[in-house]
């Protein structure tokens, strides 16, 4: 008898590490699972703003088209020379598609000495994508006519953008509120863009309470330690 319980304490053992296990696996794939999610949702937002901005070009006339194309070139390839480097540039291109005038949006930069045209998506490394996002949604807010009044909401601008640029970002959203005269309401888990802004609420959830405090990240770490 002692023997079988024995073996049977062995079997629950095994079936309750097997069980360890799957609620691990379960947990990874859950995180995974929101991670894409959260990663969907931006590339919508990113994709929103294209189509925003393609509408908008094509319901101008050719004299507004132009001159919003020209203003939207400006305000990117700025946004991208700012933050990156002088060799990028944006360019805004018309092809006509059953009758009906379309925009391709266009990075252009230099790679070898030579030069290299790329839809936003596929341009190398860096957060190019986001970048060029930033600026899509504040030229569109800048030449959309009647001006659209009211604060710039930007969740995670700079989610892809290598550390080594978060700082440039800092200094071009900056430039773009006292340039533009508009308030930045920003989302953000980036340390560096949360202790630049000019005031700042840590929301928090834990046991089901979310909780929001004022301060920024630098004043919370030195109260923890």
């Amino acid at each position: 008898m002692e023997s079988k319980l024995t073996s049977l304490k062995n079997q629950l053992d095994i079936a309750n590490t097997k069980l360890a296990m799957i609620e691990g696996q379960r947990n990874q794939l859950l995180k995974h699972k929101g991670l894409v999610e959260t990663e969907i949702k931006q590339l919508k937002g990113e994709l929103d703003i294209y189509y925003q901005v393609r509408a908008l070009l094509n319901k101008s006339s050719d004299h507004g088209r132009n001159q919003a194309k020209r203003q939207i070139e400006i305000l990117v390839t700025n946004a991208l020379q700012f933050i990156f480097d002088e060799t990028y540039s944006f360019k805004i291109e018309f092809k006509e598609v059953r009758n009906r005038v379309e925009a391709q949006f266009l990075v252009c930069s230099e790679y070898n000495g030579k030069k290299i045209k790329t839809n936003p998506e596929e341009a190398r490394g860096g957060g190019i994508v986001d970048i060029v996002s930033l600026a899509l949604r504040i030229a569109i807010l800048q030449t959309y006519r009647p001006t659209l009044e009211g604060p710039l909401v930007l969740d995670e601008p700079a989610k892809h953008v290598s550390e080594e640029y978060v700082n440039k970002v800092v200094e071009f959203l900056n430039h773009v509120s006292s340039g533009f005269d508009r308030q930045i309401i920003l989302i953000t888990h980036n340390p560096y863009l949360m202790e630049a802004s000019d005031k700042s609420f840590q929301v928090e959830l834990r046991n089901g309470i979310t909780t929001v405090r004022e301060g920024n990240l630098l004043d919370t770490i030195c109260k923890k330690l």
